[in-house]
This record gives C-alpha cells, sequence and structure tokens, in this order.
C-alpha cells in the first residue's frame, strides 16, 4: 500500500476473546462498535475485498498481520493459531490490543 493522508490510523482498546464454532473452531477479538464507522471509512481506502481490513495488530507482546472480517456491522480481529499460542489466550480471555490500518505493505 502507498502512503495515504491520514494513515496509519491505531486504535487502543481491551476486549474480550470469543470463539466461533464453525467447521472448524476460530477465535476473534470483537473490536468495539464505537470504532465501527471509522473503520468502514478506512476500509474504502484500503480494503482489498468483501470488506475486509488489513491491519497489524500486538497482543501480550506477539506482532501480526491478519485481515478485519465485517460482521454484523462491526468487525472480528482473528487469532491465528500460532498467536494463541504465543500469548497463551483462549475464549474468555480479556486482552489488550494495540491495532494499526494502513501501515501494512502489501
Amino acid at each position: 500500500m502507498s502512503a495515504r493522508q491520514g494513515f496509519p490510523v491505531r486504535f487502543e482498546f481491551d476486549a474480550e476473546v470469543i470463539e466461533w464454532r464453525g467447521p472448524s473452531p476460530f477465535f476473534f477479538v470483537p473490536i468495539p462498535g464505537r470504532y465501527a464507522e471509522e473503520l468502514r471509512r478506512l476500509a474504502k481506502a484500503v480494503s482489498y475485498g468483501w470488506g475486509v481490513v488489513p491491519v497489524e495488530a500486538v497482543i501480550a507482546g506477539a506482532t501480526f498481520t491478519t485481515s478485519l472480517f465485517p460482521k454484523d456491522e462491526g468487525y472480528l480481529l482473528p487469532l491465528k493459531v500460532v498467536v494463541r499460542r504465543k500469548t497463551n489466550v483462549t475464549a474468555g480471555d480479556l486482552v489488550a490490543v494495540a491495532m494499526t490500518v494502513g501501515a501494512i505493505q502489501r
């Protein structure tokens, strides 16, 4: 991504890890609703399809890249297995998240 005016945008929040039990279990951190409108605006500039928003996130000292999933007027931050193992987090845990939109080079 090229440098864009107003980027990168950083978000910091605490949220509880949730588990979605589909064909295979996935773990997510729901993004607080107060950020949804701003993320929808940013998605117009950075999304590579389906409304997903590429981010760099830090949880418990583990830095990783992923893409937020739009869900029910909000967004979910997926937690990769390697991140969950490294940070020892699971469903029900409260985590502090630092997340940056617009800093990822693709």
